[in-house]
């Protein structure tokens, strides 16, 4: 091998570290390497690949957080989030906004959606504006949306994500209950991505992102109604992405699996023994979590899927494929919660 001098050696072996400085240059540090040129620092084996990012449980800001995209992803930016108080909703308005986006956050809860967004802004410094609105009403919703604009004069960005869910066999499901679920999934998903194509989209483009199920993908026991409001809103953001794409409007939809720290898992068992049995299911042998649905709705919303609309990404861990539905585990789960009140 032919001898090369000290600068072209350092020139070849650099390796860029750190994040880019104002100027927009890269701070250039020396690691000293192997004979064969592989630096000493990369021999360490990296995490596996199915590795999950950090999570919290609860309703509250990550302690700290690790960015596997570039912190201006979403830079200028505004995103509005139905049911962003709480949940997936609320950690899909922190990554957001850990990336540069400003947010929306509207429920029926103003209290809920006010101490949402004092946390969201002490933590990454972008601003959130908590709004009152129920997305089975269009007046109220209208005059979300409104204000939003008067504030930040622009969304860019829709996550459809306030729902309503509980354990109930089709049997006993009332007529009202039935109607409940579909208003607030199907037809809020609707109302919100109309009033917004209406009011900002149809002009200058947006992306939309329907946050559904699996639930319809086979059929799941107690979940009925749930199912049929989540199969609804696939169909719906099709046809959504082929009316709307000539405005350069992207549609796509996010199927979350089981999830922890959210309402959903709670309602369907919660207790840590339930989880594990149910994770044991999951080819991925694990439940996922609210960050990894967040970076799932951030990949959507950015130009890394500049050119995908009208599908569903699904992130579950494959748990669609395998999970069993347990006709009778689960009944007698549902009548136990009955007999409590819960």
């Amino acid at each position: 091998m032919r001898k090369e001098n000290a600068a072209n050696y350092r020139s070849r072996h650099a390796l860029l570290l750190g994040r880019p400085s104002p100027g927009g240059r890269y701070k250039v540090q020396y690691r000293r390497c192997t004979r064969s040129g592989i630096p000493l620092s990369a021999m360490s084996q990296p995490p596996t690949l199915d590795q999950p990012p950090a999570d919290v449980l609860t309703d509250d800001c990550l302690p700290e957080y690790s960015y596997m995209y570039s912190p201006t992803l979403l830079s200028g930016r505004v995103a509005f989030i139905t049911g962003g108080g709480s949940g997936i909703g609320f950690r899909i308005a922190e990554i957001f906004m850990r990336h540069g986006c400003d947010t929306v956050i509207v429920s029926r809860n103003l209290q809920r959606v006010s101490q949402a967004a004092e946390k969201l802004q002490a933590v990454t410094g972008r601003r959130c504006l908590p709004l009152a609105g129920d997305v089975r009403n269009p007046e109220t919703l209208t005059a979300a949306v409104d204000e939003a604009l008067r504030t930040f004069s622009r969304v860019d960005i829709l996550i459809n994500n306030a729902a309503g869910n509980f354990l109930c066999p089709a049997s006993a499901l009332s007529f009202n209950a039935f109607k409940t679920v579909i208003d607030i999934d199907t037809v809020g998903t609707f109302n919100a991505s109309k009033i917004l194509f209406e009011k900002f989209f149809r002009d200058h483009g947006g992306v939309i992102i329907n946050i559904t199920a699996t639930l319809s993908y086979r059929g799941q026991v107690l979940q009925m109604h749930a199912g049929s409001a989540k199969a609804a809103i696939e169909a719906m953001t099709k046809h959504l992405a082929v009316e709307w794409g000539p405005s350069r409007v992207r549609v796509n939809s996010l199927a979350p699996g089981p999830i922890s720290g959210t309402e959903g898992m709670r309602r369907l068992g919660g207790a840590e023994l339930e989880a594990a049995m149910y994770s044991s299911s999951i080819p991925l042998q694990r439940l996922g979590n609210k960050t990894e649905m967040a970076h799932g709705a951030l990949f959507l919303a950015s130009p890394l899927a500049s050119y995908m609309t009208g599908t569903t990404l699904v992130l579950d861990g494959g748990s669609w494929l395998t999970s069993p539905n347990q006709l009778a585990a689960s009944l007698e789960l549902w009548t136990s919660k009955m007999k409590e009140g819960k």
